[in-house]
């Protein structure tokens, strides 16, 4: 869909519903956000998944060099980092398609294969911009719930594909919860499900993952399957301002992505990209440092007696037992802003890993307000 049918089609739908659409996805992010603005530098956030860490000395100085360009397009470096991307994740150039982020990614692919009446199936809760981007453009999100492990319940996922799926959106390890699901098993249902509809695994915290050779869909992409794989530079490498993401799919189907996209990356993001993966220090220091903060807030909680999901991610998401926007007002009176809510699960909250002085800070708030 170019930019002049998604105009058409936005006007189908009405300038209200794609409104409350993006309203619906955005709200407490952007609370969240206004809320950091007027507190200034002294709050704590960690509501976003970001890595305060990062960027890395080297990206700073590759995106200096990078201004050096900003007179020109971005394509050939672009190009460039499409190809070092490619190399990384051992695939062919032409199954890379570099986005503004990974969420440009999630929403050019519900824009191009859940749209227009099709069905887009995944469990809830889970990260929603493909979905409700989707929905804007008149598809039908069909939500699965949460296995009784509160991972993806893949087997009434296969079973609810139909004629009428356009999509099946895997994110794993999952946004808000932190699981994975068996490899084996993902793999086993990217097989079968692939041979039916588009399925689309979203593994931007992959990195995080520590068990031992636990599979990435790439894989299936490799094997020439339906099967589209989300990664971005925003979460280990500290990049989530600069908006540099990428998709992995097989050649026909990257193709029509790139031709549906709507929002390109910048040169900037580009040379940051093509530096970040060249910098492995950062790299191992980001996995470390996350997972110092992780186990600390494992510790605070059973310290205090809260359920928590062991996370394969940036963040943790922990039962309060209140309400999470009870929580979270609360929580600003003490300076620290927490993860917006996840229905079904409103007494959960996600908190992102930090420094360990924000751990500190968010330990004593939740102390406090629980007490």
């Amino acid at each position: 869909m170019d930019r002049r049918n998604m105009l058409k089609w936005t006007g189908i739908l009405g300038g209200s519903t794609l409104l409350n659409g993006l309203q619906y996805l955005e709200s407490w992010d952007n609370k969240i956000s206004g809320f950091h603005i007027k507190m200034g530098d002294s709050a704590v956030r960690l509501s976003s998944n970001e890595n305060p860490f990062g960027p890395s000395e080297n990206m700073r100085k590759a995106m200096m060099k990078g201004m050096d360009e900003g007179y020109l397009y971005p394509y050939g470096r672009i190009g460039e980092l499409a190809e070092m991307i490619a190399k990384s994740v051992n695939v062919p150039k032409d199954h890379i398609v570099v986005t503004a982020g990974s969420r440009e990614g999630l929403n050019t692919a519900g824009l191009t294969y859940a749209a227009q009446g099709k069905e887009v199936i995944a469990c809830n809760p889970t990260f929603k911009a493909l979905l409700s981007y989707a929905a804007q453009f008149g598809g039908y999100v069909n939500n699965v719930d949460l296995d009784k492990n509160h991972n993806y319940d893949l087997n009434t996922i296969e079973r609810r594909i139909s004629s009428h799926t356009g999509l099946v959106f895997v994110c794993n390890p999952n946004n808000p919860t932190g699981t994975i699901v068996n490899g084996n098993d993902l793999k086993s249902f990217c097989e079968e499900a692939s041979k039916k509809t588009i399925v689309f695994v979203d593994e931007v915290y992959n990195d995080y993952i520590e068990e031992p050779n636990y599979p990435t869909m790439i894989d299936m992409v490799r094997e020439g399957k339906n099967v589209i794989v989300a990664r971005t530079f925003s979460k280990i490498y500290g990049l989530a301002g600069i908006r540099i993401g990428f998709l992995v799919a097989r050649p026909e189907i990257a193709s029509r992505l790139q031709a549906n996209q709507q929002a390109g990356a910048n040169i900037m993001g580009a040379f940051a990209g093509m530096a970040a993966l060249e910098d492995r220090d950062f790299y191992k220091s980001s996995l470390a440092k996350n997972k110092e903060a992780r186990d600390f807030l494992y510790s605070v909680f059973n310290d205090m007696g809260l359920e928590y999901l062991p996370s394969h991610a940036n963040f943790v998401f922990f039962k309060s037992g209140r309400h999470i926007e009870t929580l979270i007002d609360q929580m600003r009176e003490h300076n620290v802003i927490i993860g917006r809510p996840f229905p079904p699960m409103t007494k959960w909250c996600r908190i992102s890993t930090g420094t360990m002085d924000d751990m500190y800070a968010f330990a004593n708030a939740l102390k406090s307000v629980m007490a």
